[in-house]
């Protein structure tokens, strides 16, 4: 039987990936910088038509930094949504992409696509419930649920819950929108401005990565008491850059929560809240995931 040949684009907030797979094995991958909506959408629309130049592509999968409207009933159906990525609210991101191409197509956010790629693959396999969650240029989560990846008036839209902040902390934040939501307080920027450097330069040490660890764990126990989630897999430059971090916020996140979830002990929480398990491919892979179910169900997964 011969090899299902599909497209899949990563569309990050600073760079976006190309993808050609042969089933699930990615044969190609072409970088983009991520740029202006009109500029970065043509160039990936440009390779998506060379590949199918060659040989006809079978499906295309879309996983897209968010918010974007992912109902197909909606009038604005794959357009993005307001976001504090400069230029893109409104940006025609599944028509872009696919002009000129007619096989199924399949589009959602970034983090839902990694979700499903880390259940048919990575460490969400045999999993009924589980986050993955994003730390880089933004802060993003893909709840899944039966397999499924979770939407309703949209998606989750985590990076923009509030926290309880730790006291004495006073960096305000740097989302544009709420200040200090989540992702205000702990994406790739927001650490950049809290430390006023690149968070690279600074060492384990500083007191300040305490806060960030308080902060997550915030978020993190948020997450777990309100979907009962079985696994939280982090993924994203700033959740696996600094192997200090997530011990930090295993041990507030126990504290946090003082014994109340009886599957969240000291014996349990390094398999409960984990590094995503196919670690920089999980966005990727995700976008081959989200082609294959195009071509499993045209009509919309």
């Amino acid at each position: 039987m011969p090899h299902a040949r599909l497209a899949g684009i990563e569309l990050g907030g600073t760079k976006t990936l190309v993808l050609l797979a042969e089933d699930d094995r990615i044969v190609q991958r072409v970088r983009i910088a991520t740029t202006h909506p009109a500029e970065t959408l043509a160039a990936a629309n440009a390779q998506l038509l060379a590949w199918n130049e060659e040989a006809p592509i079978d499906a295309i999968g879309i996983a897209s930094f968010g918010p974007i409207q992912l109902s197909r009933h909606a009038p604005d159906f794959g357009h993005m949504l307001p976001t504090p990525k400069p230029g893109w609210a409104g940006a025609d991101i599944a028509g872009d992409l696919t002009r000129q191409l007619d096989c199924p197509m399949a589009i959602d956010t970034d983090v839902n696509g990694a979700a499903l790629a880390e259940h048919r693959w990575g460490a969400g396999r045999d999993l009924d419930c589980f986050w993955y969650i994003t730390i880089g240029t933004g802060l993003g989560g893909g709840l899944l649920a039966n397999g499924q990846a979770v939407h309703g008036a949209m998606h989750p839209e985590i990076g923009h819950i509030h926290v309880r902040r730790v006291p004495g902390d006073t960096f305000p934040g740097a989302c544009p929108f709420h200040g200090d939501c989540i992702e205000g307080l702990v994406s790739g920027p927001a650490l950049a401005a809290r430390f006023g450097t690149s968070p690279e330069l600074v060492p384990d040490e500083d007191p300040r990565w305490d806060h960030v660890a308080a902060d997550l764990a915030q978020m993190a126990s948020t997450l777990f008491l309100t979907t009962a989630a079985q696994r939280i897999l982090l993924g994203g430059t700033v959740a696996t850059s600094r192997a200090s971090l997530l011990p930090k916020v295993r041990a507030t996140l126990l504290r946090d929560l003082a014994g109340y979830l009886p599957f969240l002990t000291p014996e349990s929480v390094d398999e409960r809240l984990c590094l995503a398990g196919l670690g920089d491919n999980a966005g990727p892979m995700g976008a081959v995931a989200l082609a294959m179910a195009a071509r499993r169900n045209p009509r919309g997964i």
